[in-house]
């Protein structure tokens, strides 16, 4: 009988004993968890002289073109006379991902590129390393492909204009097959002798779907001289289709769910586009939205005018 007791006690102690460590591993799994982390991090306080200008790039999309090519410069000057902090990097970051939604001029940008750069100066990376190498290939973007000038010259800019290097490089090379909304299957190398927009989107994206327009007037436009637009979602067709039904999209529209080639061609911010011309050689790329204008600059150099 007390044997029986024992064993029964052993048994109770042992599941005890489980339950106490899957506790804690499931404790350990919420605290460390990138929901756990986002929701404990602490909000960024700003300074008076801060909060205004924060206030002005988070509403610098709902700005008429005209007008927000206006304030972009202004506040560009603006960050760049705040005292140096990390604050003022976190600005300038924000400021410069902001710049490139739409065709606002090049001394716009060259503004705000300056002001990124002396940003960067003022903060070494040491301080806050994941702010810092942001806004590194931020404005190494800005160099490689909207052809600003900064006056930096550190190791760590350089392995950001050496990593656009090699996504190019790679995004020559890229092939991908994936199948439009209609079941037709393309593949990129199978088009040699179009010219051939490829096109990063998605229906949540606010500078996506206000490029969207012209993008299907072009299309339109030169078709019939062996123009090919690929746009690729990594959304599920139940979400795409009805959009690109209301929005009477006549272009392809390609889905890409597990995002394998958003991951080919390295796309972490969207709208992005990249341009082969008819050897299949990319001749151009935009980083952000882009107005017609801007998109017929891009295909002229792929040779449609």
């Amino acid at each position: 009988m007390n044997a029986v007791l024992q064993s029964s006690h052993a048994s109770l102690a042992r599941r005890m004993l489980l339950s106490a460590c899957l506790c804690v591993v499931a404790v350990q799994t919420f605290v460390m968890s990138p929901l756990y982390v986002w929701a404990q991090k602490p909000e960024i306080a700003w300074s008076a002289q801060e909060k205004p200008i924060y206030d002005q790039i988070k509403t610098l999309r709902s700005l008429p073109d005209d007008v927000r090519a206006r304030t972009t410069k202004d506040i560009a000057l603006e960050s760049r006379a705040l005292p140096a902090s990390e604050n003022k990097l976190r600005l300038a970051n924000y400021l410069a991902s902001r710049a490139t939604e739409g065709d606002f001029g090049h001394d716009t940008l060259q503004e705000v590129a300056t002001t990124l750069a002396g940003a960067l100066q003022q903060a070494p990376p040491e301080d806050k390393p994941t702010v810092s190498v942001d806004a590194y290939g931020e404005l190494a973007q800005l160099v490689r492909y909207e052809h600003v000038q900064a006056s930096l010259d550190t190791p760590q800019f350089k392995t950001a204009m050496t990593k656009l290097e090699a996504d190019d490089q790679r995004r020559q090379k890229a092939d991908f097959t994936l199948t439009d909304l209609q079941g037709k299957t393309w593949s990129l190398r199978e088009l040699k002798g179009k010219v051939v927009l490829v096109n990063f989107w998605a229906t949540w994206c606010p500078p996506c779907r206000k490029e969207m327009p012209d993008l299907n007037t072009l299309y339109q436009r030169f078709k019939d001289q062996g123009f090919v637009i690929l746009a690729i979602s990594d959304e599920e067709a139940d979400k795409v289709k009805p959009f690109i039904a209301e929005s009477n999209i006549s272009y392809p529209i390609l889905l890409d769910p597990g995002r394998k080639v958003n991951e080919l061609f390295q796309v972490q911010g969207i709208p992005k586009s990249f341009v082969y011309d008819r050897e299949g050689k990319l001749v151009a790329q935009s980083i952000d939205l882009r107005t017609q204008r801007q998109f017929l600059e891009m295909l002229g150099q792929a040779g449609l005018r």
